[in-house]
């Protein structure tokens, strides 16, 4: 802790582990079994509390809080933990919260953007390089995949997924599972495939292609999905990106949001 660059008006605990190269601004508290590791910067009035593990390199702006209890009426206190990976940026008011009494951790990955005022709820699981625009609520036990964009004030049940390269549009809700690689809007609608957000992340011509042409068999029409994965299925040689929007589906405990039922569905993105 003696290489660690600590402000005098900060308040840390007798437990808390602060690697070299961390910053700790102004006003900031911590308390607990803190584990920070190098290149961390607390900026000012952060709040970190309980069992926490945090990796290198991660940011906290002002009036983050980590750490903090589950608001879960069945937690008695007892340790639950709350991991996060490196190089995560946590804006003004984010708040994550440790494992609830059934659970045992809230994970989140590497490379992650939360933005003011999100809120990550006990025991959800954040991939790499997810982005949580300002206001966007997870309930406990969300599992959020890689590069999952969710936007301006959304609210996503507990136990509910968002698959990899998901994209919610501001203001959407979900009480179901969001597959990859989808635009979901509204309240349980998929409006097309995020082919921005594919080409962004470099998927071939060839692979986007074979994404929209299943996400039309799947989503397109009014007709049952068991019956539409098995069409899906049966047409021929399958890329791992479609087997990975098909195992998602089917591994649903929740059900999986549905296509807008008209001609718009075309696995088109809005900028397309």
């Amino acid at each position: 802790m003696s290489s660690a660059r600590i402000h005098r008006t900060a308040i840390v605990g007798p437990d808390v582990q602060i690697a070299e190269d961390v910053e700790i601004g102004p006003f900031c508290f911590l308390d607990g079994a803190i584990q920070i590791s190098p290149g961390t910067k607390l900026l000012s009035h952060v709040t970190i509390l309980g069992h926490v593990e945090i990796g290198q390199g991660n940011v906290f702006h002002a009036h983050s809080v980590i750490g903090d209890a589950p608001q879960d009426v069945e937690y008695t206190g007892g340790v639950r933990r709350l991991r996060i990976g490196e190089r995560n940026r946590f804006r003004e008011g984010v708040t994550v919260h440790r494992g609830s009494e059934r659970g045992d951790a809230t994970i989140i990955g590497s490379d992650n953007l939360f933005m003011v005022n999100s809120h990550v709820a006990h025991d959800c699981q954040i991939g790499d390089r997810v982005i949580l625009v300002n206001g966007a609520l997870l309930g406990g036990w969300v599992r959020i995949g890689d590069a999952a964009i969710i936007s301006g004030n959304c609210v996503i049940h507990q136990f509910c997924r968002v698959g990899r390269l998901a994209l919610m549009r501001g203001l959407s809700r979900t009480s179901r599972d969001i597959p990859p690689f989808c635009i979901a809007d509204g309240l349980h609608v998929l409006r097309g495939v995020n082919v921005v957000g594919l080409r962004r992340a470099g998927f071939s011509a060839d692979t986007v292609r074979a994404i929209r042409r299943a996400f039309v068999i799947l989503f397109a029409r009014a007709h049952n999905l068991s019956l539409a994965l098995e069409k899906l299925i049966a047409s021929g040689p399958l890329l791992p990106e479609v087997r990975e929007m098909i195992d998602f589906i089917v591994s649903s405990k929740r059900g999986v949001v549905q296509g807008p039922r008209s001609s718009q569905a075309k696995g088109e993105s809005d900028d397309d």
